[in-house]
């Protein structure tokens, strides 16, 4: 990965939300977003390499699960609108709602593990 608004720490990060299951593009837009107050989805196309399809598809996600959100910035002329992007919750408390998430990955394959032995004993 050789973005160029990425460090090392970035692009650990990356690699550990992707182990998570999240999507490269995902994840990338994400850590990207921790780095800045507010940015748009040029600015993050730019500096992760990312095509504009994988920066809207990974915004539409990250807005979903309402960790995202979007303002609309006043546009001189004609074309496209432009919108600014920013986190809706600290970094911290995504991690956390993914180490949840994780954690209950965790619980259900050892509910899964005992269910087996116990068919298996039976």
């Amino acid at each position: 990965m050789n973005e160029r608004g990425f460090s090392k720490k970035d692009e650990t990060l990356v690699k550990l939300l992707m182990r998570t299951g999240m999507a490269k593009n995902v994840a990338k837009t994400l850590v990207f977003l921790n780095k800045k107050e507010e940015t748009t989805s040029v600015e993050i196309e730019i500096s992760t390499a990312l095509r504009q399809p994988e920066v809207s598809i990974a915004m539409q996600e990250l807005r979903h699960k309402k960790w995202v959100v979007k303002k609309d910035i006043k546009k001189e002329g004609k074309g496209r609108p432009v919108h600014s992007y920013r986190l809706a919750i600290p970094f911290e408390k995504i991690v956390e709602v993914i180490e949840k998430e994780e954690r209950a990955k965790i619980d259900e394959i050892e509910s899964n593990i005992q269910a087996l032995k116990k068919a298996v004993d039976a």
